[in-house]
């Protein structure tokens, strides 16, 4: 991590720019590259050579979970709140999870349970915004205006000299509907996520651009990037916008990962044992956690799973008003698959040895409303009845919900926090969005209040300008 407490050696650029589209741009022009910009970067690099290797898994619940079904069951709640699942012991004395959560519940002694998250962001991006930027504006944004702590602590952290990104979304963090929940804003797009779409379970999926099965291309795409070299002309050192440097990283990680086999061995679930595949769960989600675990054993530090698509139900995502979900439908259809990908993830970490330097958080960006709703749905299909039927919902509820954290060296078989008898509000250790933020970066070892980064007009910007860790959180025993 940088010294000095004003970054100002990575030049923000002052515009968006499409990652895909200048990553498919290295692809194909790797030539382009000057050996100035790639020793350059190295050199950069170094200063964080020698940090550990610690690293955090964000799997985000995209649209908001319920806290009552989930991590913070209310059994003694009235009717036309409490919803009409049991609860279940866990291994934890003390401690009970929504009956659909069979398999956390004989392993809550590897995680702890924050019941009092809560925030002030009641849509879907400024609920994100908050969560993923520390941004305290309730309103709705179509982008971020602060750079997402994915971004901020690869811009701190990468290390571009190796053959893998830094930071990697297997089905990233980054849209919800029109908007964008997540992004680099004034931070250098370079820095942004290394994205992993489709179904990892789909026996024809692969990760296009990574790896080359014919080592002797390798050969030739170097010898091309030799010869331009010789005849580039474009002196990128009187760039000030740092769309170039933008461009030059880009095709740097682009040329890196077409030509590393570690990167195609990090990145191929085949070379997992079937009966590992198998207890992920042979469905996306599993497969998700699952390439999550093989790259941060392959030393990447920052990676974001998104759970959501056809596993949620009709609308695909954890939005479940009585509209979209009949969420008790909903919540019997996708817990099962969420149950399992979450604990063997969890379990994973922990058989492995990675327990103390990787973090697994999971949460979205808020809950749901405690008091049921009932109203028409919108349209049939998977957990949902055919358009025009009563059914009961969920509302978006930032007061109060629940995260789950494993890993990490934290004090683990425990719970923060509560909330009142119905589910409502904080009533015991109320946290929020910056101590949520505080803690990943303390996790990576990033001072985060002496740390700025110029924005487009070169003020300096905290990248954390409140909120402190969650100091339980680190009471080991």
């Amino acid at each position: 991590m940088p010294s000095s407490s004003f970054i100002q050696d990575r030049k923000p650029c002052p515009g968006p720019l499409k990652r895909r589209e200048f990553l498919r741009i290295g692809l194909s022009g790797f030539a382009s590259l000057p050996l100035a910009t790639l020793l350059q970067l190295r050199a950069r690099a170094a200063g964080t050579a020698g940090q550990p290797k610690t690293a955090v898994i964000l799997v985000w619940l995209r649209g908001g979970a319920s806290h009552l079904e989930t991590y913070d069951p209310k059994p003694e709640a009235p009717s036309e709140f409490r919803g009409i699942f049991g609860t279940v012991p866990t291994n934890v004395p003390g401690t009970h999870l929504c009956e659909l959560l069979p398999r956390h519940a004989k392993m809550a002694d590897k995680f702890t349970l924050l019941r009092s998250m809560s925030h002030t962001g009641g849509g879907h991006p400024a609920g994100s915004l908050q969560m993923l930027t520390g941004d305290p504006d309730p309103q709705d944004k179509e982008k971020p205006v602060f750079p997402d702590w994915m971004t901020v602590a690869n811009y701190l952290r990468a290390d571009r000299s190796r053959s893998l990104p830094n930071y990697v979304g297997v089905n990233p963090v980054i849209r919800y509907d029109n908007f964008t929940i997540a992004g680099s804003a004034y931070v250098n797009p370079s820095f942004g996520p290394f994205m992993v779409t489709g179904d990892p379970n789909d026996p024809h999926f692969e990760v296009p651009n990574v790896g080359l099965s014919d080592p002797s291309q390798a050969g030739r795409i170097r010898d091309r990037l030799k010869l331009r070299q010789r005849l580039d002309l474009i002196d990128r050192a009187v760039d000030q916008s740092g769309t170039m440097s933008a461009i030059d990283q880009f095709e740097a990680q682009a040329l890196s990962l077409l030509t590393s086999p570690a990167a195609r061995d990090a990145f191929d679930l085949s070379r997992e044992p079937d009966s590992i595949r198998d207890r992920y769960g042979r469905h996306q989600w599993g497969q998700q956690c699952l390439m999550a675990r093989r790259l941060v054993e392959a030393g990447v530090e920052i990676i974001t799973t998104t759970f959501d698509g056809p596993l949620c139900g009709r609308v695909a995502n954890w939005d479940d008003h009585a509209v979209n979900h009949h969420v008790f439908d909903a919540l019997q259809f996708r817990l099962p698959y969420f149950d399992q990908a979450v604990t063997a993830l969890i379990e994973d970490v922990y058989s492995r040895g990675l327990d103390k330097r990787v973090l697994v958080v999971v949460t979205g960006e808020f809950g749901r409303t405690p008091r049921i709703e009932r109203v028409a749905s919108s349209g049939g299909g998977v957990a949902s009845g055919a358009a025009g039927t009563v059914q009961p919902g969920r509302d978006h509820w930032p007061r109060a919900f629940s995260q789950l954290w494993a890993g990490g060296g934290i004090q683990t078989g425990g719970v923060i926090g509560a909330t009142d008898r119905r589910g409502e509000d904080v009533v015991e250790r109320i946290c929020n969005p910056g101590d949520f933020l505080a803690t990943l970066y303390r996790h990576l070892g990033i001072d985060a209040p002496q740390i700025s980064i110029p924005d487009f007009s070169g003020r300096p910007n905290l990248i954390l300008p409140r909120g402190e860790p969650i100091p339980e959180l680190f009471r080991l025993g």
